[in-house]
């Protein structure tokens, strides 16, 4: 791998992401040359970072320390060392959250911030020894809507201001992040295009316009409109958690007050079935309200199989058995979900038929960000010439199909769905003007 030349201030692209996260750097003394940022285990080379963190405390009394590791050493660890671990994925959903204030971590609480800018630390600390120090001039991608019922754009911002801040970088910039992919498709363009991207990553669903004029000097691009909508894989996971594993989770079930038989309260299963909500219900209080209604409870196994999924952090082993059932639907009509600890045992055939009546609605919405975005643009669906689909949840079968009965088979491309956008983010940084790309929540547009 050629080292970097520091001639001149390179930029890393941070493609920080709900699931996963991947980098890459661009030194504007080399034009067009993208460098990925890996992180060497003993085994590989990892080039996609696992979007999670894991605690835990050793010592006793005076000695008593807790520790931390992110990404795939993150994942390591709980598998070798379950007990005790507070293992938190998918928290990039928090990242616009006003409710979220914190989370209470082995007697600490974490802020948004604290747990981004403590993932920072780590992912820096796990880079290749060829690319550290990473660069200080970061441009990082951010979704067109963030994740959440009531998102606040300019709270993610001030979050990811002060964790970057706190992490070293000198100089930070956003990007859409269908944007950053498809700068880094218009690569290989030969001739003026108009191109619809649209990036389904783990939280959010965003879409990008953008026309491209092939000329002497290169390929310029046009930014043309940009939507989202806070729906994507941990979306479709959830209908998965909530028709297949909640009901054996006390899901449906009643309990006695005041000599009245009344519906469990729903939201405890609504929590669950989210990655990030599950992670932050390890809380005393929960459990307590958990404990008091499984007590009460008409028939309480589901409700105590329930608080030993949230009490013993069982939330990576059921993602593991929920997205290998979403993974083995891409190619088969359909998976058995398996998941099992100690007398949990829960074994199901979900059909990808009954999986598609599942997500039909949250189809329905990605159809209509799309619609929204092609309005603002002002062009008409046989205007657009390329369609970039880029993202983990590109390969559900059905939000392929939405797009092959929408523009044809023929005019969709795909590849690097986990990489285009940190390709494209590190050469936005590299270019002579990359403000023209950048967003900020102050102008609500490109700065």
């Amino acid at each position: 791998m050629p080292k970097i030349s520091r001639s001149r201030p390179p930029a890393l692209g941070l493609d920080f992401g709900t699931t996963n996260s991947v980098a890459a750097i661009a030194d504007p003394d080399r034009p067009g040359e993208v460098i990925p940022v890996a992180f060497p285990d003993v085994a590989e080379r990892h080039l996609v970072f696992r979007t999670a963190l894991d605690f835990w405390v050793e010592g006793m009394r005076e000695g008593r320390r807790t520790l931390v590791e992110a990404g795939p050493w993150a994942i390591a660890h709980f598998i070798e060392s379950p007990e005790g671990s507070r293992f938190l994925q998918s928290f990039k959903t928090f990242a616009a959250s006003p409710s979220f204030r914190s989370t209470n971590v082995h007697g600490r609480s974490y802020k948004f911030e604290d747990l981004l800018a403590t993932f920072l630390d780590k992912f820096a600390t796990h880079a290749a020894p060829e690319v550290s120090p990473l660069p200080r001039r970061l441009i990082c991608g951010r979704p067109v809507t963030f994740a959440g019922a009531a998102p606040d754009p300019k709270l993610a911002e001030t979050r990811y201001d002060a964790a970057f801040a706190r992490a070293g970088y000198d100089e930070v910039a956003y990007v859409h992040e269908p944007v950053a992919a498809a700068f880094w498709f218009a690569r290989g363009l030969t001739r003026d295009a108009t191109v619809l991207v649209a990036d389904f990553g783990g939280g959010t669903s965003d879409f990008s316009l953008v026309r491209f004029t092939v000329g002497a000097d290169g390929v310029r691009a046009e930014p043309l409109a940009q939507t989202g909508v806070g729906i994507a894989g941990d979306g479709f996971d959830y209908r998965i958690i909530d028709k297949v594993i909640s009901p054996h989770l006390g899901k449906g079930g009643r309990y006695k007050s005041f000599g009245k038989w009344l519906d469990l309260p729903a939201h405890y299963w609504a929590d669950f079935a989210r990655w990030n909500r599950l992670a932050v219900m390890k809380s005393g209080e929960t459990l307590r309200e958990l404990g008091r209604l499984a007590a009460a409870a008409e028939d309480p196994t589901g409700l105590e199989r329930l608080i030993e999924v949230i009490e013993e952090d069982l939330g990576y082993p059921l993602y593991r058995a929920v997205s290998g059932v979403k993974t083995a639907l891409s190619s088969a009509e359909e998976a058995r979900l398996v998941f099992r600890h100690h007398d949990i045992v829960i074994e199901e055939t979900v059909r990808r038929a009954d999986f598609e009546t599942w997500i039909a609605d949250d189809l329905a919405k990605i159809s209509a960000a799309c619609d929204e975005a092609i309005a603002r643009a002002g062009v008409g669906e046989g205007e657009i010439d390329r369609v970039f689909l880029t993202g983990g949840t590109s390969f559900v079968p059905a939000v392929r199909r939405l797009f092959e009965t929408r523009f044809g088979a023929e005019r969709l491309e795909t590849g690097d769905q986990l990489l285009s956008i940190a390709y494209g983010l590190a050469l936005i940084g590299a270019e002579d003007d990359p403000s023209r790309w950048t967003v900020r929540e102050a102008d609500g547009a490109a700065a």
